[in-house]
């Protein structure tokens, strides 16, 4: 319970580090979110909870085939906020999006006999 904890703490903190920091500079903010910090820590603590590097190879894979899909929120965002609507909408619209690309890179995956 103490490790979860410890886990929570590292990862939480080190997203608010990263939204203060983008706070004061967006090029510095953006520069550090784009660091893969949330697949990086995953790979951390699966390895220290498995020592198993089967699983991480596994899970590195498949983090770099959903970063493409991914992208659709970083494309379409920007561009439901230009429209001039309202940020939850827009973040919702992106993130519905992006949800359907990842289905879409599944469906796209499976075609072609790669199994995540």
């Amino acid at each position: 319970m103490v490790y979860n904890i410890i886990k929570i703490v590292i990862s939480a903190v080190l997203i608010v580090l990263i939204s203060e920091i983008a706070k004061r500079s967006t090029l510095i903010g953006s520069v550090i979110a784009s660091i893969p910090i949330v697949s990086v820590l995953a790979m951390i603590w699966l390895y220290i909870d498995t020592q198993n590097t089967q699983q991480i190879i596994v899970l590195s894979k498949g983090i770099f085939w959903m970063v493409l899909p991914s992208l659709v929120l970083f494309i379409t965002l920007p561009i439901f906020l230009r429209l001039r609507l309202n940020f939850f909408v827009s973040l919702s619209s992106a993130i519905a999006l992006t949800v359907i690309a990842y289905f879409l890179m599944l469906s796209i995956l499976e075609k072609f006999n790669i199994r995540l």
